[in-house]
């Protein structure tokens, strides 16, 4: 069980580190964006490097104060913006950067924060935003059709029951608004039709699509990684840190489509301007796992997939085939009561 702890960045564990600064080669020096600061560790190991300096984003205002500690150490060499990643282009003249690091999804410090409503174990409202976020789950599962709330849980948690999981949270606030975590996990565990003793929580994939909706993690990466590759020097680098199917299917099919070894389109249709796009040099279809001693250390890395992806010497053009190819949860998550 995860308990609430009085220090951020205590309760705040980083996913693969060593690999993240192996790949990274800060002792060469240069530039690197932290796209995802949480409790600052990929930054501030990058810092320990004398020569490097280091652009840092978070959307979570909470994180303001860990930042500040690393803008008093380092004040000529660290700079923090409080953004979402989809904004990383505002922060720094594009093509000069060395190396720009996505650890996606929810941090330790957000999980393990009761108030913010993320965890099974709160008894707090309903809100799982990370910051900067239009709305709460409380108001989604409050207001949402029972088909929005069927297509987010089913297409954004990939969860079997999202039907009946939809259907059992209409029928529950016809008898009064559910505001508080601990009535959502009540009405999913009526919902499901198995117990998963031994498995994952029946909340994880329900809770799951909430906190992706509310905080559109999806167009965020999608942007993300885009306006992030605008910023890289040749021979610069974009690492991405996921932790369930959809946000690495999205990070595997940007960084493969878009490579200079992209499989050549058939000889009977004829080539566009999409087709020659090549944003990255040869791309090695293969994502790093934690090696066992860290997932034991920090069973959340567990499902954590590293991959990365060397920017080329070609122009950027914009890759409008990318977000056409994941239109679906785009749109999805454009979809308001």
């Amino acid at each position: 069980m995860i308990t609430p702890t009085s220090s951020p960045e205590l309760s705040h564990v980083p996913v693969m580190l060593d690999e993240v600064i192996k790949i990274c080669s800060p002792s060469k020096g240069g530039i690197y964006i932290d796209c995802t600061f949480g409790g600052g560790s990929y930054s501030e190991k990058l810092l320990k490097y004398s020569n490097t300096k280091v652009i840092a984003l978070d959307r979570d205002s909470l994180i303001i104060k860990i930042s500040d500690r690393l803008k008093k150490k380092y004040p000529e060499r660290f700079t923090f913006y409080q953004k979402k990643f989809s904004e990383v282009n505002t922060v720094f003249p594009s093509q000069s950067v060395d190396a720009i690091v996505f650890d996606l999804g929810l941090s330790s410090i957000q999980l393990n924060d009761f108030k913010r409503g993320f965890s099974f174990n709160s008894k707090e409202k309903l809100d799982m935003s990370m910051g900067l976020s239009v709305i709460s789950a409380q108001e989604v599962v409050n207001n949402f059709s029972e088909q929005n709330l069927k297509s987010i849980i089913k297409i954004l948690g990939e969860e079997k029951d999202a039907s009946k999981i939809a259907k059992n949270i209409v029928k529950a606030r016809l008898r009064g608004n559910i505001e508080k975590v601990d009535q959502l996990v009540k009405i999913i565990e009526q919902s499901k039709k198995q117990k998963y003793k031994n498995k994952i929580n029946p909340s994880t994939k329900t809770f799951q699509a909430l906190r992706i909706f509310v905080n559109k993690e999806i167009t965020e990466l999608v942007k993300g990684i885009i306006n992030a590759t605008k910023l890289l020097k040749p021979g610069g680098k974009l690492l991405v840190i996921s932790f369930h199917s959809i946000e690495d299917k999205i990070v595997k099919f940007f960084f493969s489509n878009f490579s200079t070894n992209k499989s050549k389109p058939s000889r009977y249709f004829p080539e566009n301007n999409e087709s020659n796009i090549f944003l990255f040099e040869n791309y090695k279809n293969e994502s790093l796992k934690p090696k066992d001693k860290e997932v034991i250390k920090n069973p959340r890395s567990r499902s954590a997939k590293l991959r990365y992806a060397i920017r080329s010497k070609h122009k950027f053009i914009y890759p409008y085939e990318f977000e056409i190819k994941f239109k679906r949860y785009l749109d999805l998550e454009n979809v308001y009561v």
